[in-house]
């Protein structure tokens, strides 16, 4: 049995509703994003800059971005946690699970802090 240390939730339910969230969020975004393209087919970069420049915008980009850290990172904890065990990989399991999970939430950050970088800035 592995120990939920690296969970993002409280429990494997809590873990589970993030997912389907954060699933429900990013689809309602993507038809969005579709929708906007298909009538503004036509735009130029000033007008898809002052879209996504506006607040609402922003705001709504930087929860994006959160939501797919959140799923991806759940999402990930699910697969190390099932497939790297003692069966396959013996004693060292939990310490290459572990040395695993810490390099993708190490990339997760910098992808979150990356896409607040794009989203309210800086660059």
């Amino acid at each position: 049995m592995t120990t939920s240390v690296t969970s993002l939730g409280r429990n494997g339910l809590h873990d589970w509703l993030l997912q389907r969230v954060t699933a429900v969020l990013l689809a309602v975004y993507f038809i969005f994003m579709a929708g906007w393209l298909v009538c503004n087919g036509g735009a130029d970069y000033l007008t898809w800059k002052a879209f996504m420049g506006s607040a609402c915008m922003q705001i709504a980009n930087t929860l994006v971005f959160f939501s797919i850290a959140i799923h991806a990172w759940a999402g990930l904890w699910i697969v190390t946690t099932d497939y790297i065990t003692r069966m396959q990989f013996g004693d060292s399991a939990t310490r290459v699970r572990l040395l695993i999970q810490l390099v993708i939430a190490g990339l997760t950050l910098v992808y979150a802090l990356w896409g607040l970088l794009m989203i309210w800035g800086g660059a």
